[in-house]
C-alpha cells in the first residue's frame, strides 16, 4: 500500500512510499533524511517506532500511540503531543521545549537530559518517569 506523509499546514506531500504500514513509512522517511517538521502524524499508531534524532519541530502528534518509541535526541520543540501515549518511550536528550504535552502519558519514560522548557505539562502522567538532568521550567 502507498503511504504519504503530509505537511500539516500546507497539505503537500513530503514523502510517499509503498510499504506494509504507516509506521514503516515514517521510519523509512527518517532513514532517507526526510525532515518531518510540521508534519501531521496525529491519531496514528507509531508504537515502538524509532525516530531517534528526527526533526519533528511543530509536528502534530496529538492522540498518537508512541508508546515504547525511541526519540533519543529528537527535536520535538513546539510540537503538539496533546493526548498522546508516550509510556515507556525513550526521550533521552530530546528537545520538547514549548511542546504541548497536556494529558500525555509519559509513565515509565526516559526523559533524562531532555529539554522541557516552556512545555505545557497540564494533566501529564509522569509516574516513574526518569527526569534526571531534565530542564523543566514550564509555562
Amino acid at each position: 500500500m502507498k503511504y504519504e506523509i503530509r505537511d500539516r499546514y500546507e497539505g503537500y506531500s513530503l514523502f510517499s512510499v509503498e510499504t506494509e504500514s504507516f509506521k514503516t513509512a515514517v521510519e523509512i522517511a527518517i532513514r532517507h533524511g526526510v525532515n518531518l517538521s510540521g508534519t501531521d502524524l496525529s491519531r496514528v499508531d507509531l508504537s515502538g517506532v524509532n525516530l531517534s534524532r528526527a526533526d519533528l519541530r511543530r509536528a502534530d502528534l496529538s492522540k498518537s500511540n508512541l508508546s515504547g518509541g525511541n526519540f533519543y535526541g529528537a527535536n520535538l520543540s513546539r510540537s503538539n503531543l496533546a493526548g498522546a501515549d508516550l509510556s515507556s518511550a525513550t526521550l533521552y536528550a530530546a528537545d520538547l521545549s514549548g511542546a504541548d504535552l497536556s494529558s500525555v502519558n509519559l509513565s515509565n519514560s526516559d526523559l533524562s537530559g531532555s529539554d522541557l522548557f516552556g512545555a505545557n505539562l497540564s494533566g501529564t502522567d509522569m509516574t516513574n518517569a526518569d527526569l534526571l538532568g531534565a530542564h523543566i521550567f514550564t509555562k
